[in-house]
């Protein structure tokens, strides 16, 4: 039958179905292709087929007869617009739920500190030490390298200007305000953060999560607030680390490049800077690392449930975390900087 069709393609007018025994869905859109819907319908009213066979046949000619779906143009402009909203739609969503888990969290914090019975010291002893102990010899290897080449650039830059000596305070200003506490907050945004999604995410992926509320616990209670705490107290320490690291590292050079001994870098960092530089760059750890934790965690408990998920958003608290460290630190140094501390 399908021969007869080939060579009789090209007048074809009509089509006899009644020597037809079986049709498949692929011998029923190559009739369509061959004779054209039309004609397959025509056929089907006149011919002795089967019901079955003829619904398989009139179901496949409809379906072909009808026009491909023509996609409909779109203005890029629109298009770039659409996306863009919709990416400010995510991020808004995102900040309304971190706000709430940080209102979740403040108030289970509040909860439990007039009741010492309910505090958890042996995983907040252990989160400080994974979390600060740990971390001390990155953050001040990195401060350190970091110090010296501030002060090596400061030191080719002021050279031309016979400024040489104020690379001390560059440094020290640097480090004080700004450095001690960035460098260590994004390590800790890439070393803790991702650590507490990890190690969040493994627990719902495991079903841990539904045990520990089928216990009457509180995830919150027992997983996000000895972790918060130990970052609030440990960001501040590897700061302080950082600071003199840093300054460490710069003196280095200053000994090395511009023959300033460690005595004369001393002095000229006790005449010149003052202490309101040390206390601005502290006391933006806490906030940091308050910030770092709670993204992390977040993110842990946003896991949907398979090692996909923990993978995707163990990356997006890295993102998350160095991202509202760095937004965070550039307002708080307008500030700063408009009241002149």
């Amino acid at each position: 039958m399908v021969g007869a069709i080939h060579r009789k393609k090209a007048n074809l007018a009509e089509l006899n179905l009644d020597q037809l025994t079986f049709v498949d869905t692929a011998g029923a859109a190559l009739i369509v292709k061959l004779a054209g819907a039309e004609v397959l319908l025509s056929a089907l009213d006149a011919s002795t087929l089967a019901d079955e066979q003829q619904q398989l046949l009139r179901t496949v000619a409809e379906a072909m007869a009808q026009p491909r779906y023509q996609p409909t143009p779109v203005n890029p402009v629109l298009l770039f617009l659409a996306q863009a909203g919709q990416k400010v739609t995510a991020i808004a969503e995102l900040m309304w739920i971190l706000a709430g888990f940080i209102g979740q969290t403040l108030a289970t914090l509040f909860y439990i500190l007039p009741r010492p019975k309910r505090w958890r010291f042996t995983p907040f002893v252990a989160a400080v030490h994974d979390t600060g102990l740990n971390a001390l010899p990155i953050v001040a290897l990195l401060t350190f390298l970091v110090g010296a080449v501030v002060a090596f650039l400061g030191a080719t830059v002021l050279s031309d200007f016979g400024a040489s000596i104020y690379t001390v305070n560059l440094v020290a200003f640097a480090f004080l305000r700004e450095f001690g506490v960035l460098l260590a907050a994004i390590l800790m945004a890439g070393r803790t953060a991702s650590s507490f999604t990890a190690q969040i995410g493994a627990m719902k992926v495991n079903e841990e999560l539904d045990a520990i509320r089928t216990l009457g616990l509180n995830p919150v209670e027992l997983l996000v607030v000895p972790r918060v705490l130990a970052m609030m107290l440990s960001l501040p320490v590897l700061t302080f680390v950082g600071m003199i690291s840093g300054m460490l590292g710069g003196a280095v050079v200053c000994a090395l490049a511009l023959d300033i001994p460690p005595s004369q870098f001393i002095a000229i960092v006790q005449r010149d800077i003052a202490i309101n530089h040390f206390l601005v760059g502290i006391g933006k750890a806490p906030v940091f690392a308050f910030l770092i934790a709670v993204i992390g965690c977040l993110e842990g408990f946003k896991v949907a449930g398979s090692a996909q998920s923990v993978g995707e958003h163990t990356t997006s608290s890295v993102v998350q975390s160095i991202f509202m460290v760095i937004l965070l630190d550039s307002i708080a140094a307008l500030f700063f900087m408009e009241m002149g501390w």
